[in-house]
């Protein structure tokens, strides 16, 4: 029951959100047409209940525009777009409303695969909850062996399909990222509790990078990457960095500029856009890219000189 009222919820914030301003004869004709009503119209006090439960579960308002005709908008709308954990949520489980609703159409939505992991991460957020040291048994990818040690979860973080855990090692005294699907076992210490400092900050923590590689020893740069027009289309709609700015634009490139740490994982994006994306500034960081590059190119050099000569591999 809690579930079908949340997807009723969820539909209500799609439907005001995608119309933009809809009166609620309008809203209750397009819910007539949704397999949720069942066939049933959607009363003028079932709608209210639902808009301040928009509000509670998701802090969407929904207000009511009186001038012209009553018309109904998210006064927030904007949130949608900051990427919180509000608007994950909304587009997760609308997403899952949507493959649920087609479940006759699975051979044609097609899925990409996500690491193991998730198994771990309720436990892991009901620790950050509870203020519990978590236990784990951890092999990270550049060890053949395992450990196994205590830490204090402070956040955890989505990148690329992968879920990561910021948590303080106390045999450390520092902050450090786990992999989730890493993890080999973990159990909550539930006799151990830690406050989490008052000076972390978990948006600020990660604020200055790309993904999840944090590395101080690299400075905060002022980074300009000139993108091939069609590339910049896609840097538009998913920008890498909360900090970026298109500062130019032609019919061929556009120039972005962002305020950044640039360690590996931005590195690798970089490297990923291949002759899409260029570095411009800062100079080390241009020279750093060539250079890998460079080394790149070593390895193709027998497949490159067979080309020109005209021999098939």
């Amino acid at each position: 029951m809690a579930k079908n009222l949340i997807n009723k919820y969820v539909w209500l914030v799609e439907t005001i959100y995608k119309a933009r301003r809809i009166t609620f004869e309008e809203i209750n004709e397009k819910w007539l047409n949704n397999d949720l009503s069942e066939g049933v119209e959607l009363a003028l006090r079932t709608f209210h209940k639902w808009r301040i439960a928009v509000e509670e579960m998701f802090g969407l308002i929904i207000e009511c525009e009186r001038k012209g005709g009553y018309h109904y908008y998210i006064a927030n709308a904007d949130e949608l777009k900051n990427g919180d954990i509000r608007a994950w949520l909304l587009n997760t489980i609308s997403v899952s409303n949507l493959l649920i609703d087609n479940q006759h159409m699975k051979d044609r939505i097609l899925l990409e695969e996500v690491p193991s992991g998730q198994e771990y991460l309720s436990a892991i957020i009901e620790a950050m909850k509870q203020g519990q040291l978590i236990n784990m048994t951890y092999q990270s990818y550049r060890s053949d062996k395992s450990s196994t040690f205590d830490v204090e979860p402070y956040c955890v973080k989505l990148f690329k399909q992968r879920w990561y855990v910021a948590a303080r090692s106390p045999y450390y005294d520092e902050v450090m990222i786990y992999s989730l699907d890493r993890i080999l076992h973990l159990e909550l210490l539930a006799d151990t509790r830690f406050k989490m400092s008052d000076s972390f900050n978990p948006t600020e923590y990660f604020g200055e990078y790309y993904g999840v590689i944090i590395d101080s020893d690299y400075d905060v740069e002022k980074v300009k990457l000139k993108v091939s027009a069609s590339q910049a289309n896609y840097l538009r709609s998913l920008p890498l960095h909360h900090s970026q700015q298109e500062i130019q634009t032609t019919d061929e490139y556009s120039v972005f500029e962002l305020r950044i740490r640039p360690t590996f994982d931005f590195y690798q994006e970089i490297l990923w856009n291949g002759e899409f994306m260029e570095v411009l500034e800062p100079l080390w960081l241009r020279k750093e890219i060539a250079g890998k590059i460079e080394k790149m190119l070593d390895k193709y050099k027998i497949d490159l000189s067979a080309r020109k000569s005209g021999l098939n591999l």
